[in-house]
């Protein structure tokens, strides 16, 4: 199989927009491909065979010049391919960039995205979720870069609480531990048993399991 070029590209592009109308041609100044209409700004597309810093930074760059920048690329192969392809299409559009995948085989091109200035939403239900966690979380028991695995969530440090009580104060009904600890949902969390601390032994009756002990060292 030959290796793929980035003049590969170039026939698809130039064909789609000579179609709505645009006067192309090639490597103009530093951009890849530039196409003019009357009355309107140029439009200036950076090809490159995949995704990368490279092509990114050079498509900002061609924004000096027209807010008309796109990228374009071969069209993705698999599920990894798009999901791959839909997080860069999501980072242009942060960057108010158009982005274009090529279909090689079939000569055709996708619009995925025109270039817009990027007007981010935000997600009320994040932000709450986010200080709620904030808030309850007892100090700062993570560095800033941990794996998923070893962080300690605010859940977390309501459940060793209630497995610190269990540990001195035996077999106990939820509402005890919950007064006793100030975790409002102590019955919950030892009844879901996330971790595999707790046991039931009677009905509201919680106590320690082997795994609860070794959690805390005891």
């Amino acid at each position: 199989m030959a290796t793929l070029r980035e003049t590969d590209l170039y026939p698809p592009v130039k064909a789609w927009l000579e179609a709505l109308g645009y006067v192309v041609k090639g490597e103009v100044g530093a951009a890849d491909v530039v196409a003019c209409h009357p009355g309107e700004a140029p439009v200036i597309v950076e090809l490159k065979t995949g995704f990368s810093l490279q092509l990114l930074q050079q498509a900002v760059a061609r924004q000096a010049v027209t807010d008309a920048v796109y990228v374009a690329v071969p069209r993705w192969t698999g599920k990894a391919g798009w999901r791959n392809f839909k997080g860069n299409v999501g980072l242009c559009r942060r960057l108010g960039l158009g982005v274009l995948s090529i279909h090689l085989e079939a000569g055709a091109v996708q619009v995925h995205c025109d270039p817009a200035p990027f007007r981010p939403r935000k997600s009320k239900p994040r932000r709450a979720r986010l200080l709620k966690e904030f808030t309850a979380r007892a100090g700062d028991p993570n560095a800033g870069g941990m794996t998923r695995e070893t962080i300690v969530t605010a859940y977390r440090q309501g459940a060793m609480k209630c497995a610190a009580y269990l540990a001195g104060a035996g077999p106990s009904r939820g509402a005890e531990v919950a007064r006793a600890t100030g975790v409002a949902r102590a019955t919950t969390m030892m009844r879901d048993n996330h971790y595999g601390w707790f046991e039931r032994v009677d009905r509201g009756v919680y106590a320690l399991s082997e795994s609860g002990r070794a959690a805390l060292g005891a």
